[in-house]
């Protein structure tokens, strides 16, 4: 299963500020959840062909190994303090809970 995380930052918080946040403590924590197989946050850059600005300004992918684990992970009171850590950060981020296509 994979999660995609949308957001923007909310009003007054730097660049910088989330970035060092996120290189320093949310990567390291997220990656070291059990039921996770791989965490990558990624800026955007803008939209494709266009030079409008993109409607999100970073995502998170959450490659999760095992969903019953990753519910049990969340509740964890580390994992509790990063993700109100994040809710400082991140302005109404979208959620997204996805599956892999099988089209072969």
């Amino acid at each position: 299963m994979r999660l995609i995380v949308l957001f923007n930052l909310k009003p007054g918080v730097t660049v910088d500020d989330y970035e060092n946040w996120a290189k320093a403590h949310d990567l390291p924590m997220v990656r070291s959840l059990p039921s996770v197989d791989d965490f990558q946050v990624y800026r955007t850059k803008g939209m494709f062909g266009s030079d409008a600005a993109a409607p999100y300004a970073y995502i998170e992918v959450i490659d999760v190994a095992d969903m019953d684990g990753f519910d049990k992970d969340l509740a964890g009171a580390a994992v509790q303090a990063n993700m109100a850590a994040f809710g400082g950060f991140a302005d109404a981020p979208a959620v997204i809970l996805t599956e892999a296509l099988s089209l072969v």
